[in-house]
């Protein structure tokens, strides 16, 4: 630890005049740094979760995996009661980076805090209440009662030390500082996976794994505080006014009602599946549906990275830089879902087959239609961190609650003739008033009029559309036995799906802002 890391301290006064030095280097290369680092980390919790994954459903079964699933979705929808203040005060120390001073960083993170408190006799109160509920909702037997309640309480413990955790995390992502923790993550993305690891084989089953996440929940959280007290000199925890805990607590409250009707969209449909048909048809969606989450977690970190400095720039009113960079992100997003998307149609079947066997596939109709859904996220989540880093996310949560009504009611409707297939497509109809309205909203963000560009999206989206076609007739005929011809499929298929789609889906003046950030965030890779 560096002498100069700033202790804790209650003193609202402490260095008045002194000022948080901005981090150095270009938004690009802070960004792509930040996108390191969030890849290394992926990395290693993918690499952990190829391995562990077919361990725990050997172990457990097919059904009680699902169950397994059905139950850490259950408990994402906790983030209705916690406030969400990790992430207001990322965003708010995103925004005042580059003008904040010592003292209202620290203040900052104490609103953050008291904010947390204000909400914990709620999150203690609804974790009471899942627990009693859980064997309802997953419906098991009366023999496997206990176990599933001792299970969701350990993963309610774990949810709640999670989320103090992030607020020395959310500091650092907000300084522009999320690379610092490149290494620490991975290797408590390793470390999480021996604990799973471990618990499976001493026999104990559910709770062994509850108790895993419990434990890597307080590894986290100990290892953030020690990279924010490190990285971040002006970091401590100052009284905080009251008007500075009730914009916080605002913005939180606006953030948290967002995130609750996101759950709805985004981790309903596990439950919803087990509810209606069956826990073993939910391990069949969410081995399917590895893959597409796997990319589209891939994409929320790398984006993620750029909103900090997206957040400072709008900020600072520089529209038309920000402009610039959202039209940037826009043409990545759809470089990034239609090369993944093509690459996960044709190669899914076989990864399925090799990682945990054939029989958990759901078929080709409904890989296209997750693969469809995954488009359809990224897009979505990327005009929702620009509303987001513009601190003015009441109308984005206002869309996500029609949403959140329409999406629901058409998985509900279609799933019991339809399958998995008519989950997605509930999925798909359900988010369309996002699809549609999100990028409306962005527009009034960086004070540009508000249209829908149709015109420039009818050459990328022909080309994806076609890609995907292409990709899914032909992932119904390729099945490959081993994992070398796997990864080397893999590999060429994703440098020609990106090769192509970049040539032919955008216009040479949309094509050169692409390609120099791309050549900058490359050399920000060779250091």
């Amino acid at each position: 630890m560096r002498a100069d890391a700033a202790p804790l301290t209650t003193d609202s006064e402490a260095a008045p005049l002194a000022h948080v030095a901005p981090p150095s280097g270009s938004l690009t290369k802070r960004a792509g740094l930040t996108a390191v680092a969030s890849l290394v980390n992926y990395g290693a919790q993918v690499a952990v979760n190829l391995i562990v994954t077919p361990l725990v459903v050997r172990a457990l079964g097919g059904p009680l995996f699902g169950v397994w699933e059905m139950l850490r979705q259950a408990v994402g929808y906790m983030t209705a009661t916690d406030g969400r203040p990790m992430d207001a005060l990322r965003l708010v120390i995103a925004s005042q980076q580059a003008r904040a001073d010592v003292a209202t960083t620290r203040r900052t993170v104490g609103a953050a805090l008291v904010v947390w408190l204000l909400f914990l006799p709620l999150v203690v109160a609804a974790g009471t209440v899942l627990v009693w509920l859980t064997p309802a909702i997953t419906k098991v037997g009366p023999e496997l009662r206990s176990t599933i309640q001792v299970t969701c309480a350990l993963l309610v413990l774990a949810f709640l030390g999670g989320t103090l955790a992030a607020i020395p995390e959310a500091v650092l992502r907000g300084m522009n500082l999320g690379y610092k923790r490149m290494g620490w993550q991975a290797g408590l993305s390793v470390a999480g996976g021996l604990l799973v690891a471990g618990a499976i084989s001493t026999g104990i089953g559910l709770p062994g794994i509850g108790g895993a996440e419990l434990a890597l929940a307080g590894l986290t959280g100990l290892c953030f505080w020690i990279l924010v007290r490190v990285y971040v000199p002006a970091f401590g925890i100052a009284k905080p006014s009251r008007p500075e805990v009730t914009r916080l607590l605002g913005m939180s409250a606006w953030l948290t009602g967002g995130l609750v009707l996101t759950n709805v969209l985004l981790s309903s449909d596990v439950l919803i599946l087990g509810m209606v048909l069956s826990p073993a048809v939910v391990a069949t969606y969410v081995l399917t549906g590895a893959a597409a989450r796997m990319a589209i977690s891939l994409f929320n970190f790398t984006v993620g990275a750029t909103t900090p400095g997206l957040g400072g720039l709008i900020g600072q009113q520089e529209y038309e830089r920000a402009e610039q960079v959202r039209r940037e992100l826009v043409s990545l997003t759809w470089l990034f879902v239609t090369a993944a998307g093509a690459t996960i149609l044709l190669w899914n079947r076989s990864f399925v087959s090799l990682w945990v066997g054939s029989e958990h596939f759901a078929g080709g109709w409904a890989n296209l239609l997750i693969v469809c859904a995954m488009a359809q996220t990224a897009f979505i989540r990327g005009d929702a961190f620009v509303i987001d880093a513009s601190l003015r996310p009441r109308p984005r949560v206002i869309v996500t609650a029609v949403a959140a009504v329409l999406t629901p009611a058409a998985m509900i409707l279609l799933t019991p003739s339809l399958g998995i297939a008519g989950l997605c497509l509930g999925i798909l109809l359900g988010r369309s008033v996002q699809t549609i309205a999100y990028p409306l909203l962005v527009a009034s963000c960086l004070r540009r009029p508000r249209s829908l560009a149709l015109t420039h999206a009818v050459r990328p989206l022909a080309v994806m559309a076609l890609a995907f076609a292409g990709a899914a007739y032909l992932g119904q005929r390729v099945l490959v036995h081993d994992w070398l011809t796997w990864f080397a499929g893999i590999a060429m298929t994703a440098v020609v799906a990106a090769g192509v789609t970049l040539v032919t889906g955008l216009s040479a003046d949309a094509r050169r802002p692409v390609l120099r950030r791309c050549a900058a965030l490359a050399r920000v890779f060779r250091g």
